[in-house]
C-alpha cells in the first residue's frame, strides 16, 4: 500500500492506496474506505508500488460514493471505527460541508420538529448548527462527537 500525507486548508489528511484497477482506486482517507474515479487511469509501469496494490478491501467495509481524485477527507478521530453502521428507516440528515461533530443533540427515538438543531458542526473553525429538515423520530444516528464527516455525509435519519 502506498500512503500519502496531504494538508488543505490546515486540515492533515492521510490517504492509503489499498488497490488500484483501471480507474477506480479502493483507497482510506484516515482510515475510512473509500472507492474513487480517477480521471485516467495509473500508468503500473510509471508507478511500480501501486501495480503491488490489486489486493482487495474486506467485502464487509461500505464504500462511499465516487469521488473525484484527488479530493481529500477530513480527519477522523481513531475512536471513529471504518465501517459506517446502516442507515435507519427515514430522510437522512446530511452535512452540508465537511466538518467535525462538535455535539450531538439527540438521541435515537427522540420526536425533532422541523428547524431543531441536531448537530453541530465544526468547520473552518465555525459552529454551523445543522437543524432537523423534517418532523419525525431520530430513526438512527451514524456520527459520533469528535468524528470527521465529509460534505454529503449522512450523520442521521431521521423517519
Amino acid at each position: 500500500m502506498k500512503t500519502y500525507k496531504y494538508r488543505v486548508q490546515g486540515v492533515d489528511y492521510e490517504v492509503e492506496i489499498a488497490e488500484v484497477e483501471g480507474k477506480i482506486a479502493k483507497v482510506n482517507v484516515n482510515g475510512i474506505p473509500f472507492e474513487i474515479e480517477m480521471q485516467k487511469p495509473i500508468n503500473a509501469a510509471k508507478h511500480p508500488a501501486l501495480a503491488a496494490t490489486k489486493r482487495s478491501v474486506s467485502t464487509a467495509t461500505p464504500v462511499a460514493a465516487p469521488v473525484s481524485a484527488p479530493q481529500p477527507a477530513p480527519t477522523v478521530s481513531s475512536a471513529a471505527s471504518p465501517a459506517q453502521p446502516a442507515a435507519g428507516a427515514g430522510n437522512p440528515v446530511k452535512a452540508p460541508l465537511p466538518g467535525t461533530i462538535n455535539a450531538i443533540n439527540v438521541k435515537v427515538g427522540d420526536t425533532v420538529a422541523v428547524g431543531d438543531v441536531v448537530i453541530i458542526l465544526e468547520a473552518m473553525k465555525m459552529q454551523n448548527n445543522i437543524e432537523a429538515e423534517n418532523a419525525g423520530t431520530v430513526t438512527s444516528i451514524l456520527v459520533n462527537q469528535g468524528d470527521s464527516v465529509m460534505e454529503g455525509a449522512v450523520m442521521l435519519t431521521i423517519g
